[in-house]
């Protein structure tokens, strides 16, 4: 199905390895309200500078208006396999409060959005964020305030077979093994390309 965890010998949690970004979605399968609750409490509880808590979250079940209107908003190419999703939603970060600017915002609304990605996993769901979507679109449609800025849309559903996606091309992309950088080149130490970790096999554990 395209679900396997990834083969990152560095002994991450389950919840991080199994992370990924189907396209593929089981349009016969629900989220659950119970589900988005606790997707949504994750999302509220992670980390923002200063405890500003800048993100927030416009929310549709398939079949009511919200999701409707979230759907339409979305580039031609993100609603065709979109349309399948159980909840589609769109991340935004509020830009000023009471005190003035909000800073690092779109910091804070991007890591609520990786609690509720995780959270997904650990409900056996399945998470694809988007830039793929008119936030102009989202303005007018949800009378968003000025200082509010739609950042993503996310869909959020049940994984289903790569076949869902019709085009052989789709399919091969969905079962494509997931690749990174290697640590080598993300983590410096002493000046910049000093790798901590030099490029290596992780050992064996034991």
């Amino acid at each position: 199905m395209g679900g396997e965890q990834a083969e990152t010998g560095a002994g991450l949690h389950d919840l991080i390895a199994r992370r990924r970004s189907p396209r593929a979605l089981d349009a016969m399968s629900e989220v659950t309200l119970d589900q988005l609750r606790r997707l949504l409490e994750a999302a509220r509880w992670a980390p923002s500078f200063g405890n500003t808590q800048p993100a927030r979250f416009l929310v549709g079940l398939r079949g009511d208006e919200t999701y409707d209107l979230i759907l339409a908003a979305l580039t031609e190419r993100n609603r065709s396999w979109a349309h399948r999703a159980g909840a589609l939603l769109v991340g935004l970060a509020v830009r000023r409060n009471a005190k003035g600017e909000v800073p690092y915002a779109e910091y804070g609304a991007g890591l609520a959005a990786e609690n509720l990605a995780l959270q997904a996993v650990a409900e056996g769901l399945v998470v694809h964020q988007m830039a793929g979507f008119d936030a102009e679109q989202v303005r007018r449609s949800f009378a968003v305030p000025a200082d509010v800025e739609p950042l993503v849309a996310i869909a959020v559903g049940v994984q289903a077979e790569a076949e869902v996606l019709g085009e052989q091309r789709d399919v091969d992309r969905e079962r494509a093994p997931r690749s990174r950088l290697p640590l080598s080149d993300l983590a410096h130490t002493g000046t910049w390309g000093r790798p901590v970790f030099p490029e290596e096999p992780f050992p064996e554990e034991h």
